[in-house]
């Protein structure tokens, strides 16, 4: 198998498990959003831990140890990526899967904004555009929800703020979240033993089952990570982003079709928008790509030589 072919099975592989999260999370109830985070928490520390170990890959935490702006680093990512889960988990159980999807489909749009912002990046007219399509969206949907979509737009700025995070830190996939997690695992392990004592933990109360999938979160939070840094590994920027759109799509299906949350036309025109901006940046990153490619082709190319007469 080609490596560009195994990089579109991890990078499906990945998004399609994301996209059924919110069945997963759904099952875990009556675990509420805190208890469900700190134990996605503390098991992703366990999961990822004996992963680190078969590969006999543990030393890399005596060179990170000496490198206390990574370290600092790695404390921000730990942050956002703990709001971004809880954000999630707490939409999901809450019965608020649309708006978690509308925070996916507007992540793109507020990296770009973060480029701008943050890294001072210049961008395209077309850029601006799908940029101005996504501000106009946000406006159509505060209008239908008579508030902003803040579950969204937290989840959007969180996972767009870890991602600027993650790119600077360059750690790989399982070492950079078995450290994240261990920073987190502390207040993690402390509120579940506040839980446990005092009596309103579901762990190892509900059934086997229940206990079951919550030991079972450290997992379900490593597997997709690990095919997406598989895929980003293996394909190009521009393709990879083309399939980050499986997992909110999915995600709007199940909480319109399964869990029959409500979606007014003013909802759908939001969408729309938000679509159509999608559409546009996604046309000016192909065209972009395919331009980069011919440069990059046409500067390769051997410059010819007249022949001798």
């Amino acid at each position: 198998m080609t490596p560009l072919r195994l990089g579109y099975l991890y990078g499906i592989g990945a998004y399609l498990l994301w996209g059924f999260f919110p069945l997963y999370l759904k099952l875990m109830r009556p675990a509420g959003s805190v208890e469900i985070l700190a134990h996605r928490i503390v098991w992703s520390v366990v999961f990822v831990a004996l992963l680190l170990g078969a590969m006999r890959n543990i030393g890399f935490l005596r060179a990170l140890l000496r490198r206390p702006r990574a370290l600092a680093g790695i404390g921000i990512a730990a942050v956002l990526i703990a709001v971004n889960w809880g954000a999630y988990i707490y939409g999901v159980t809450s019965d608020r899967v649309v708006e978690t999807a509308l925070g996916y489909f507007i992540n793109p749009l507020v990296v770009m904004l973060l480029g701008v912002t943050v890294l001072h990046e210049r961008l395209r007219a077309t850029q601006w555009a799908a940029l101005g399509i996504g501000g106009l969206a946000v406006v159509v949907l505060a209008v239908d929800y008579g508030r902003l979509p803040y579950l969204a737009l937290v989840l959007a700025f969180s996972f767009a703020g870890y991602g600027l995070a993650k790119k600077r830190l360059g750690l790989p996939a399982a070492e950079g979240l078995f450290v994240e997690s261990a920073v987190l695992a502390l207040p993690a392990l402390a509120y579940l033993g506040w839980l446990g004592a005092s009596g309103d933990a579901t762990f190892g109360q509900v059934s086997v089952g229940h206990t079951l999938l919550l030991v079972s979160a450290g997992a379900a939070t490593a597997i997709p990570l690990l095919l997406f840094a598989g895929a980003a590994n293996r394909l190009p920027l521009t393709n990879l982003g083309m399939i980050q759109y499986l997992a909110p799509i999915l995600q709007l299906g199940f909480g319109v079709l399964i869990f029959h949350e409500p979606m007014p036309p003013a909802r759908l025109a939001g969408f729309a928008l938000v679509w159509a901006a999608l559409i546009v940046f996604t046309v000016d990153a192909l065209h972009n790509s395919r331009r980069t490619r011919r440069a990059a082709t046409t500067m390769a190319s051997p410059t010819p030589h007249p022949i001798p007469r």
